[in-house]
């Protein structure tokens, strides 16, 4: 499904359908035109549906991982079907597919999570052995650290669906990213914002990612103007970390970065299942070694975690 313009376009971005989707997707192609000098009605928005899409009845750690978000997305920029695609950036898999980069990451929106619930104003208030939504393994984990006596319940499915779970009675509350109810001005509806020094968020939540083909001159010189330096620098540490780690959907982790004065900081969290068991560790240093700052926090983490931790997630029957 193709919207706007009615003429052929000088550029298509590709982009999954869900309503902040879209809301992500008009955000770049409106700095794109303002950027670049280009009209925005000569720039379409094509929506590609993606297995994550498709596949709701599943954990995503059974059925594949980030890439469920990104693949079909990245088969029609591989194809030429679009020129540009805008992902969330938590939802990047740390290697891409071949002759695929990220030119540009957008400033970063407020990382935190935001506890939601029509009964309860926190955390604290939610009923001892009450139901709490999630389908991020990285919430899930961090929440039972915190309070033990919850279960957790799948939870998948965009904010619309999401909040039709809890009228339904689905679950008593759940956590979603703060930065996504911004850009659907929703932000009214958190209770609660979650400190992230106690709860990180996943590595690259609240920033946008452009990916596009490493061949392609042109569209890399006006989406390269779209870059936001200092996010850019916390991508690169975050994603490294990620990567050190041989990240995925099946292992919570999590990681905070700050940025002050070309000072990069970064707290990186990561967690067994059932959250009882954390191992976090800190990396400082210039900003421009971001790269060797998440490997070395990477690194500081699987030293201390031991390889028997990791294993026991790559164990996990699908």
């Amino acid at each position: 499904m193709q919207t706007e313009p009615a003429t052929k376009p000088i550029l298509t971005i590709g982009t999954r359908g869900s309503l902040l989707a879209l809301a992500q997707a008009k955000q770049v192609r409106r700095e794109l035109a303002q950027k670049n000098g280009l009209n925005p009605d000569e720039i379409a928005i094509e929506v590609i549906k993606t297995s994550g899409d498709i596949i709701l009845d599943r954990p995503l750690s059974e059925v594949g991982g980030k890439g469920l978000f990104t693949k079909e997305i990245e088969v029609a920029l591989f194809d030429k079907r679009i020129d540009l695609a805008v992902h969330s950036a938590k939802d990047v898999a740390t290697m891409l597919p071949d002759g695929m980069i990220l030119p540009a990451f957008l400033e970063r929106e407020d990382t935190r999570d935001a506890f939601v619930s029509l009964r309860h104003k926190s955390l604290d208030d939610v009923p001892q052995g009450a139901k709490f939504g999630t389908s991020s393994i990285r919430r899930g984990a961090q929440i039972l650290r915190q309070r033990p006596d919850l279960q957790i319940v799948e939870f998948r499915g965009n904010v619309q669906t999401r909040m039709k779970k809890l009228e339904d009675g689905v679950a008593e509350a759940t956590l979603l990213a703060y930065s996504g109810l911004k850009r659907l001005d929703m932000s009214h509806i958190a209770k609660q914002l979650i400190d992230p020094t106690i709860m990180p968020p996943a590595p690259g939540q609240g920033a946008l990612a452009i990916e596009t083909r490493a061949d392609d001159d042109q569209v890399n010189e006006w989406v390269r103007k779209l870059n936001h330096a200092p996010t850019a620098a916390k991508m690169v540490a975050e994603r490294h970390y990620l990567h050190g780690l041989d990240g995925s959907c099946r292992t919570p982790i999590a990681a905070y970065s700050t940025l002050e004065n070309d000072e990069l900081h970064i707290f990186g969290q990561v967690l067994s299942l059932d959250g009882q068991t954390v191992y976090e560790a800190e990396v400082s240093g210039h900003a421009a070694d971001a790269e060797e700052i998440g490997k070395e926090l990477a690194s500081i983490i699987k030293s201390a975690a031991g390889d028997k931790f990791f294993e026991t997630f790559e164990k996990r029957e699908d």
